[in-house]
């Protein structure tokens, strides 16, 4: 009886033993190592700028020149004045930019007030302190010039001058009142010829440019007559001995009409 208990016991035992498959997780241990993750280093180089040229200019006429050449020529294109003549122009009348008109009010032609309804500087001229227009620019100055010279009848004879003609416009000037000063023209043509500002009317006229050969004008004996009560271009002609015709032409005239107090150029060759 107690061999059956036993052997009852031992099927017992092996029946519940069984062969168990142990998964076993192997834990990482965690790294005691610090990882250090670098940038890419970008090494940006300054870019390296070329400080402005500043232009050195051998004269303050020379500056005045390039800084308003442009200007010049666009009121030609406009206005049929030869950019020549306006230069100069500004360069007698501004002293080339470093005039007080110029320099406080912007005004490089002198132009007086008049019917002006704009800012104003006075200063002496003819007479103490008079009325001078001021401009916020001086680019308005120019435009006001070629408005002075195509709105009034007495300079309509420039206009029918060749465009390349800068001694019949200069003489043309003086001949309609623009200057009292005798030299007026002269001085305009100086400084044309001494910086050569006609290739500015060459460049805006293009193929149209004429060239006026001054040689021979060049090499006549020219003197100054002022008119007087009772001349005519006619008397005048036969008091020097040369011709209405080319008395009008070195002054710039069209028509016959003169005033008392007029300079004339006159050729005595």
């Amino acid at each position: 009886m107690n061999k059956f208990w036993v052997v009852l016991g031992l099927l017992a035992i092996l029946t519940s033993c069984k062969t168990k498959k142990v998964t076993t997780t192997k834990r990482t241990k965690p790294s005691t190592e610090r990882v250090v993750v670098r940038e890419r280093e970008t090494t940006t180089r300054p870019v390296e700028t070329k400080p402005a040229e500043t232009k050195v200019y051998a004269s303050a006429t020379e500056k005045y020149i390039d800084t308003y050449k442009d200007i010049a020529k666009t009121e030609m294109q406009l206005y049929n004045i030869p950019a020549s003549i306006t230069l100069a122009q500004g360069i007698l009348e501004s002293g080339s930019g470093n005039g007080r008109l110029s320099v406080e009010a912007n005004n490089h032609f002198g132009i007086k007030c008049h019917e002006w309804t704009g800012a104003r500087i006075y200063h002496d001229d003819d007479r103490d302190q008079e009325c001078f227009r001021k401009y916020v620019d001086a680019k308005y100055s120019f435009r006001d010039h070629s408005l002075f010279l195509t709105e009034r009848k007495r300079y309509a004879n420039l206009f029918k001058q060749k465009p390349g003609d800068y001694k019949a416009w200069a003489r043309g000037l003086k001949a309609a009142g623009y200057a009292t000063d005798r030299k007026y023209p002269d001085k305009l043509i100086s400084l044309i010829e001494r910086y050569d500002l006609h290739r500015y009317d060459e460049e805006v006229l293009g193929t149209a440019y004429e060239r006026i050969d001054y040689s021979k004008e060049e090499q006549n004996n020219n003197t100054i007559h002022t008119v007087i009560k009772g001349d005519t271009l006619y008397s005048i002609s036969k008091r020097y001995n040369t011709t209405v015709q080319n008395i009008q032409r070195l002054n710039g005239l069209n028509g016959t009409n003169i005033s008392i107090g007029q300079d004339l150029i006159i050729s005595t060759n």
